[in-house]
């Protein structure tokens, strides 16, 4: 009779369903399913708790929890002991065999040591009380006195309720370890999957270095429920998914819970240079900082500066994507700049150039169909924004700063001007100038006056062979002049723009030589050029403590013009 009720079961178990909510497909026999909690039919995230997100994230076997028994000790909203809300702790003890809401400990990430902070929503909805936000503090802590970075995945719905102001004030507690974390220049890490809202969402998981997120998780500071209830109005489709908050420039990246882990550790070797990095600390004497040879470039022949400018505007001329897929390794694209908006035409993010940890960052024109998308390199102030984003990341993290420039000038117009173009010009250039880390920049099309300078105040300013860079377009300057563009042919020769010329003038210090009739006719070869002439640079520059390098950088940009 046993047997035979087994047997039935087994039948029925093979016959029953296990329908995607989103989708509808069956995942009886899905081996995504089972190993990732993804449907492979439309790619919904099933929610993982602690337990399964450590165990996807991290090498096996690594994983060390730390204060383990600090637990919470319910204390309710009105009066010393609320009997209901110890009950509600007392059963996600038992339910979740945690003892609160969130899992710290030490891990290895591909063989890279780390501080996890990982958030469990089936324990009170993943709330931070009082005991949460004393573990996540601490693990902040612990993180600046071992020196690893710190990763932390959030599904919460808030702070905790029932313990009133007790909980609000976790906010200010975490933000103050994560201050403090900060200044160790470690680098900090947040995953935000589904959901995460209320006080983890406005205090600790928005001021990571780096903010990623799950595909159409659900993120936001009220969550839309709570929204339509207080304000009466029906919200949009997209709004509080992670799509929306990448669009809006809040995340860096979506990434599938299958490419996290490879993720985090390309984010963690681009941010660590793998020869040392100059401190303000080093006094050792090293050698007076090199000059860069001029590289010898083919000759120009007849070319005028005019055919000049048509060449550096070419539209099969490589751009920034081009060079970074054929010089750097394990480019991740970091997006927007936490703030308003996500600028397609500047890109950037972290890579490694023969192994070593850099930050790219480059105006982009695209390509084709692709042109208008990148707004063809004017930049908007969101964009230098985010620029301004990663270059202090590349400072705190002392990994050289590698800009590509190609732009006819930054995004002229009243919406650039109601979001504050100059400003951000303005505070670009001067970030640049105060990177913590040396610097490199290279005009590879066309450098349009403030739109490229704020992208190219850097310790070296190389050109290809076939760029211009100028303070103003010919047609610009023609109409400036003369009130049309007829005149920009001969005020190209006026205006001094061709590599040679600003060699010549000092304002760049090398020009990088390009294939016969211009990159855009090889450009495997003219990223070969370029890469030889960052891995030479790269090398001299990281050889100068920090203070010198400053020092020099200073004198580069106050003796231009004397």
């Amino acid at each position: 009779m046993n047997n035979w009720l087994a047997r039935a079961q087994t039948a029925l178990r093979r016959k029953s369903t296990f329908p995607c909510p989103r989708c509808g497909f069956n995942l009886r026999h899905s081996a995504l399913y089972r190993e990732w909690r993804v449907c492979e039919h439309c790619g919904h995230h099933f929610p993982l708790n602690a337990p399964e997100r450590i165990k996807t994230l991290t090498d096996a076997n690594t994983f060390h929890e730390l204060e383990q028994f600090l637990t919470t000790l319910p204390r309710g909203l009105t009066q010393p002991r609320d009997s209901a809300y110890a009950e509600r702790v007392r059963a996600a003890k038992r339910e979740t065999n945690l003892r609160e809401s969130v899992v710290i400990g030490v891990a290895q990430i591909q063989a890279r040591a780390v501080m996890l902070v990982v958030l469990d929503f089936r324990f009170l909805g993943g709330t931070m009380g009082a005991a949460a936000g004393e573990k996540i503090a601490r693990a902040f802590e612990l993180a600046g006195e071992r020196a690893v970075p710190l990763i932390a995945v959030t599904a919460s719905g808030g702070a905790r309720i029932q313990e009133g102001m007790r909980a609000l004030m976790q906010m200010a507690k975490t933000v103050s370890a994560v201050n403090r974390f900060q200044a160790a220049r470690l680098p900090y890490i947040a995953v935000l999957t589904h959901p995460t809202t209320g006080g983890v969402y406005a205090s600790f998981a928005n001021l990571a270095d780096v903010i990623l997120a799950e595909p159409r998780a659900l993120i936001g500071f009220a969550g839309p429920r709570v929204v339509e209830i207080l304000t009466r109005e029906k919200l949009p489709r997209d709004s509080h998914r992670a799509e929306f908050l990448l669009k809006h420039g809040m995340v860096d990246a979506i990434a599938p819970r299958m490419e996290l882990r490879a993720t985090i550790s390309k984010i963690l070797a681009g941010s660590v240079a793998s020869e040392r990095a100059p401190t303000a600390r080093q006094t050792s004497p090293s050698p007076a900082p090199t000059r860069p040879r001029a590289l010898d470039p083919r000759s120009s022949g007849a070319r005028t500066p005019w055919q000049t400018v048509q060449l550096a505007r070419h539209p099969e001329r490589p751009t920034t994507l081009d060079y970074i897929a054929r010089i750097f390794e394990n480019f991740v694209e970091l997006h927007g700049d936490h703030f308003f908006g996500d600028d397609p035409a500047i890109v950037g993010g972290l890579a490694q150039l023969d192994g070593r940890g850099v930050m790219v960052i480059g105006l982009e024109r695209g390509h084709g169909e692709t042109r208008a998308k990148h707004h063809e390199g004017r930049a908007e102030p969101e964009g230098y924004r985010k620029a301004q984003r990663l270059m202090r990341l590349a400072s705190k993290w002392h990994v050289p700063l590698i800009t590509f420039v190609d732009t006819p000038g930054a995004a002229p117009g009243y919406e650039a001007e109601k979001r504050g173009i100059a400003m951000s010009l303005a505070h670009s250039i001067s970030t640049m100038l105060d990177a913590q880390a040396p610097s490199i920049a290279i005009v590879i099309g066309e450098g349009g006056s403030g739109g490229a300078l704020a992208l190219a105040a850097a310790d070296r300013v190389a050109m290809l062979e076939h760029a211009v860079y100028s303070v103003i377009s010919p047609e610009g300057a023609s109409a400036i002049l003369y009130g049309d563009a007829a005149h920009a042919p001969e005020l190209a020769v006026n205006l001094r723009l061709t590599a040679h010329d600003l060699l010549q003038r000092k304002i760049i210090d090398a020009i990088i030589p390009e294939p016969a009739g211009g990159a855009q006719g090889n450009a495997d070869a003219a990223a070969e050029q370029v890469k030889a002439f960052l891995a030479r640079e790269l090398t001299l520059l990281q050889d100068q403590p920090l203070e010198r390098l400053l020092e020099t950088r200073y004198a580069k940009y106050r003796k231009i013009g004397q």
